[in-house]
């Protein structure tokens, strides 16, 4: 039995969390609350918070001054000042931070990452495809681009490097080692992810799809009970699912 609190707890993604602990008989939610509202911390073994950078901020500064409690950080857009003041925290509590609390993603890209490792970049293409819903502006999607990262770390290099500009027109010959990606918008696709290993003589197709949003909720609180009892440090979903000794 832990006791947890929801960060965000009127957001959309606060409201998933809070119904998936609330279906949990080993959680206790000691704390709902929003930047600005008084919580007292003391109450809560970890955190879940899914608010703003300001509050993540804040939250971090106000249980690393108190040493407790560990924090799930789903949060994003955070600028480089701000990701200062969150590894400065994490000196003094746990805390795990990811754009993406699929379980399923998060395996992905661990297979990803290893795949890479394992197959020459001189005789394997790389090419990164998503799908989302027609409101989403971003393209590539934050997950597809935490894929193409994977991919990238598997060779021993950063994305930046590898990255092939999208094909249009006569372009010329594939770039041996390159990482190419394409993005669909349509409909409402909640999100699809496929990661495509090509030879000469055979393809191998990593891929996962999102069925239901609360899917990342289910995740965060995964993490949650991971993270509780941990050391400080700043850790991912990798190290949750064990892919990286924590």
């Amino acid at each position: 039995m832990f006791h947890a609190g929801i960060s965000g707890a009127r957001g959309r993604m606060g409201r998933a969390v809070s119904q998936v602990l609330d279906a949990r008989d080993d959680v206790v939610v000691s704390a709902r609350f929003d930047w600005g509202e008084t919580a007292d911390l003391s109450l809560c073994d970890v955190v879940i918070d899914f608010s703003t950078p300001e509050a993540s901020v804040d939250l971090a500064r106000r249980a690393a001054e108190q040493g407790a409690p560990a924090l799930v950080i789903g949060s994003t857009g955070f600028s480089p000042e701000q990701e200062a003041e969150l590894d400065k925290a994490a000196e003094r509590i746990a805390i795990v931070r990811s754009g993406n609390f699929s379980l399923g993603v998060n395996i992905l890209i661990g297979l990803v990452e290893h795949a890479a490792m394992r197959l020459d970049a001189a005789d394997w293409d790389i090419e990164i495809s998503e799908a989302h819903h027609r409101r989403k502006v971003d393209a590539p999607s934050g997950t597809a681009l935490m894929l193409g990262e994977a991919a990238a770390a598997g060779r021993g290099s950063d994305l930046e490097d590898l990255r092939t500009a999208p094909y249009d027109g006569v372009g010329g010959e594939r770039e041996a080692g390159r990482i190419g990606f394409s993005s669909t918008r349509a409909g409402g696709i909640v999100g699809e992810h496929t990661v495509l290993f090509a030879s000469e003589d055979e393809v191998l197709t990593l891929s996962h799809s999102a069925i239901d949003r609360s899917l990342f909720a289910k995740g965060a609180v995964v993490a949650a009970a991971w993270v509780r009892s941990r050391r400080p440090g700043l850790y991912d979903m990798q190290d949750v699912l064990g892919f990286r000794q924590a």
